[in-house]
């Protein structure tokens, strides 16, 4: 697929960025992308903050239209910003900045689009689901497989503190090893599999788990097909890989900065672009 004709910058162009550890090109391609095709004079650029306090104050400053937040700002940024919307609120994370006139206002988009995807999945509603993680996209996570009807859900984290606060938040389990229990679907909130990160060719779970399986989400969108997914697909089981995820947060994520929603088709071809 190719990209629509870019549009010459200029002094009225308005910009928008995202704060990220290891930032992608992926957010950049889809956002460019549809700024192209629906003729918006708008830019969007990937950045690694080197000082994340000062670069929210830039975002006021700037002044900056909005700023996608990724892993490991998605919680620290939280006291940075003016208004923590409902979305952010109920599950104490932010993955997206509106910057209003200076004021900013703080979103979670990733709740809305892993509610969607687990809404049109196969995954039985009484299945067993375990979540591996307990960061900022573990609270989306359990937070939407809680309102999409989700009840035996087990959060698997190392850390016994915000693995039990989340697990208890919604009257799920909490440890720290699954042991012998091995639950229909796996989900994993964690870098885990992620291309360039230390554990890019590792499982978020033991094989042994991963062959019990029946369905997985894997919220690492780079790859799209992580060691997780692959283990699932190639047996033939449901997988809904990170791509999927991160394209319905930002086609919100768009809306919210531009005031403008993409159709569905304009959403997919974005993220077909966005990966290539």
């Amino acid at each position: 697929m190719t990209a629509p004709h870019a549009r010459a910058l200029d002094r009225d162009t308005v910009l928008c960025v995202s704060l990220a550890a290891r930032p992608s090109n992926i957010g950049t391609r889809f956002h460019n992308y549809l700024y192209n095709e629906l003729g918006l004079n708008y830019v969007y650029k990937a950045v690694a903050p080197t000082d994340l306090e000062a670069a929210v104050q830039g975002i006021r400053g700037l002044p900056i239209r909005g700023a996608a937040v990724s892993m490991p700002y998605k919680e620290a940024v939280l006291d940075l910003v003016d208004v923590v919307e409902s979305s952010a609120a109920a599950i104490d994370s932010v993955n997206t900045i509106v910057n209003d006139d200076g004021v900013l206002h703080a979103y979670n988009t990733d709740y809305q689009a892993v509610a969607d995807l687990l809404a049109a999945a196969s995954f039985d509603r009484g299945a067993s689901v375990a979540v591996s993680g307990s960061g900022g996209m573990a609270k989306a996570v359990v937070a939407a497989l809680r309102d999409t009807g989700f009840t035996d859900v087990t959060v698997v984290a190392r850390n016994v503190e915000t693995g039990r606060a989340l697990a208890d938040k919604y009257g799920f389990v909490h440890v720290t090893d699954l042991g012998e229990v091995r639950p229909a679907v796996l989900v994993n909130a964690t870098p885990v599999g992620m291309a360039g990160g230390p554990a890019e060719h590792d499982l978020p779970f033991a094989q042994d788990v991963v062959d019990a399986a029946t369905g997985c989400l894997d919220v690492v969108a780079m790859p799209s097909s992580t060691p997780l997914v692959e283990s699932m697909r190639a047996r033939g089981a449901e997988a809904i890989s990170g791509d999927a995820v991160i394209a319905g947060q930002a086609a919100v994520q768009f809306a919210l900065y531009t005031g403008v929603t993409p159709t569905p088709e304009q959403v997919r071809e974005a993220s077909e672009y966005s990966l290539q």
